[in-house]
């Protein structure tokens, strides 16, 4: 597996109000998510790259704003039905 690093000012966790070790698991998600949101990556890339489960990478999504899943209407119409009402 790859590293990098990415450097911070201590004032960061200050503002945050967080450990250094809460801020960069944040950071490690919200990478994550973008990555996902964005298409780049597959839910479970994104949970591998966050270093959490796809279960919990999903829940996080909402934390950040991104929908976990996203259809197009013929998705919704399939899945509830709709075509046939």
């Amino acid at each position: 597996m790859k590293t990098f690093t990415v450097e911070y000012p201590e004032s960061v966790l200050t503002t945050l109000k967080l450990s250094s070790e809460s801020f960069e698991e944040r950071a490690r998600i919200a990478m994550a998510v973008k990555l996902f949101e964005t298409g780049h990556l597959t839910s479970g890339q994104a949970a591998k790259l966050a270093g959490i489960s796809r279960v919990e990478f999903m829940l996080s999504c909402r934390e950040f704003g991104t929908p976990s899943v996203t259809w197009d209407r013929e998705e919704i119409e399939v899945e509830f039905n709709l075509d046939s009402q």
